[in-house]
């Protein structure tokens, strides 16, 4: 969940880093563009920008692998499809399809120049806004999900459906795209430092609206959704507490607590990620331009944001964690010809064994794994699995 650094020179750093930085020059004619490229106003010298690069790589490596095996881990497990789980799966998503763009990024930081053309730029400035939009729309509806879950429990059994879930993700993506539309529309390649390098920018046909677009992401993007997010769990806070003592309630209440303990951890690192960066935003904007450095801290928190989800599942989620490590462990089991072998259940995991090849590595028996029972004959055998909450 970032935004992605564009390739336009300003007067107080030689790359700008973040498209929302449009008031610096993003409408400014080639000839002021050029008088910005100069070697004092060149922001990070060549070990910062090695830096940078080790930490666009550390990001792209973390956020591709961890949110790929959420994305995996939901879809492969029968046990892992429920409602939540379905809105975790597009964040997922959209943190995926930004960390696809960064090696463009990171490629045209290095090079001070966009080589990829005006198509690849117009898709990696337009996936990188659908992604910021998308996340936050997100996190917004995992919130409302929650407020339904714990304060009209009734209603969740009719609206907390993966299939509802999906429709409302579709709506998601629909929603994003439309507020993306600007982004679409005016991003673009442009030459410069005399045509010996090209940026790759959002270029408005008048100065004004790139402060527009500024407070229009700000309040789109973190401000109206971070107030719904807030007033949902306020409501939830005020409904725990009024019906704590309930009869019933404790048992219901320690499950929704991990749910909605997850959720609302997710939210605490989208907001401490992306508010130093609007706060910079507005600040260079509004009030004077920051030194090259805090730019540079504000947008790499906010690309940390892509990566940082499916940490905190491993750290919050015993499912999660230990669906994770079933992945990792490298074991799977064929599915009969009718596809319909059952899986075990993801709390199921207590005993360790070695894997055929002697690694050592605990993980749970799958079902295809497990030694067959003997039946005895005209017995009944039962099964029991337990239910998972998450």
């Amino acid at each position: 969940m970032s935004a992605s650094p564009t390739l336009l020179p300003g007067p107080e750093e030689g790359l700008q880093t973040a498209w929302p930085l449009t008031a610096n020059a993003s409408h400014a004619p080639e000839e002021e563009v050029e008088a910005a490229e100069s070697p004092g106003s060149r922001g990070a010298g060549t070990a910062g920008m090695i830096t940078i690069q080790c930490i666009y790589a550390l990001v792209c490596l973390v956020g591709l692998v961890g949110n790929a095996l959420v994305i995996f881990v939901i879809l492969r497990y029968a046990k892992m499809k429920t409602a939540t789980n379905i809105y975790l799966l597009n964040l997922a998503i959209a943190d995926e399809l930004f960390m696809l763009s960064v090696p463009f990024v990171a490629s045209s930081a290095a090079l001070r120049h966009w080589p990829f053309g005006s198509v690849l730029c117009r898709a990696v400035l337009s996936v990188d806004g659908l992604n910021m939009f998308t996340s936050v729309f997100c996190l917004t509806v995992l919130s409302v999900d929650r407020y339904v879950a714990v304060v009209h429990p009734l209603r969740a059994a009719t609206y907390r459906r993966p299939s509802v879930a999906k429709l409302i993700n579709l709506g998601v993506w629909l929603a994003s795209l439309l507020v993306t539309l600007p982004i679409a529309i005016f991003a673009n390649t442009r030459p410069a430092r005399g045509g010996q390098a090209v940026s790759c920018n959002l270029h408005w046909p008048h100065p004004a609206w790139s402060a527009v677009f500024v407070v229009y992401t700000f309040l789109l993007g973190f401000l109206l959704p971070v107030l719904a997010i807030g007033l949902c769990y306020l409501l939830i806070v005020g409904k725990m507490r009024a019906v704590a003592l309930r009869a019933g309630w404790q048992q219901r209440r320690r499950s929704e607590k991990k749910i909605t303990r997850l959720v609302l951890m997710v939210v605490a690192v989208f907001v401490l990620c992306w508010m130093p960066f609007y706060v910079v935003q507005l600040l260079n904007l509004f009030v004077t331009s920051l030194d090259a450095t805090v730019n540079h801290v504000s947008l790499i928190l906010s690309y940390a944001n892509s990566c940082a989800n499916p940490i905190l599942y491993g750290f919050l989620s015993d499912n999660f964690r230990r669906s994770f490590q079933r992945v990792l462990c490298l074991r799977c089991c064929l599915l009969d010809a009718t596809g319909g072998a059952e899986e075990e259940p993801l709390d199921y995991y207590a005993t360790a064994f070695k894997s055929r090849g002697g690694t050592g590595c605990i993980c749970p028996p799958l079902p295809c794994q497990q030694e067959p029972v003997p039946q005895e004959p005209n017995r009944k055998h039962v099964v029991l699995t337990r239910t998972t909450n998450f």
